[in-house]
């Protein structure tokens, strides 16, 4: 049996946010250094430029993507997957996808776009449910 696109979509946003995680976490040692990240991280060490941008995007991803994930979850368990979900998600993946580096570039109002396209995308996927 073949996997809804819709699920693998999920796992594809999953790898983003793994991706995500690591580049913001590379750039932040960088930084930070690798002694202080070994360490109790008892005092602060503030990132900024790239790394706290690459932060900000991250913190961002997981503010929306449990949404997307029980949006997903939910129609395909409630048997409503269909032309809603498919562009709804597909919208989300690729808007997260290009979010990130539009954000860590400091690219203004593109980067702006990609997060709106992945909102109505999860706002698709969300109206699928209960259509």
């Amino acid at each position: 049996m073949a996997m809804a696109v819709e699920l693998q979509l999920l796992a594809a946003a999953v790898v983003i946010g793994l991706i995500q995680l690591l580049w913001g976490a590379a750039a932040a040692r960088r930084q930070q250094g690798l002694k202080w990240a070994a360490g109790p991280r008892d005092e602060a060490r503030p990132i900024d430029g790239v790394a706290a941008r690459l932060d900000r995007a991250l913190r961002n991803f997981l503010e929306t993507f449990p949404f997307f994930a029980a949006a997903v979850i939910v129609a395909y368990l409630g048997g409503k997957l269909g032309d809603l979900t498919l562009w709804g998600s597909v919208l989300y993946v690729a808007g997260r996808a290009l979010y990130v580096p539009l954000y860590a570039a400091g690219v203004p109002l593109v980067r702006s776009l990609a997060w709106f396209a992945a909102m109505i995308g999860l706002i698709l996927v969300v109206a699928a449910i209960f259509l």
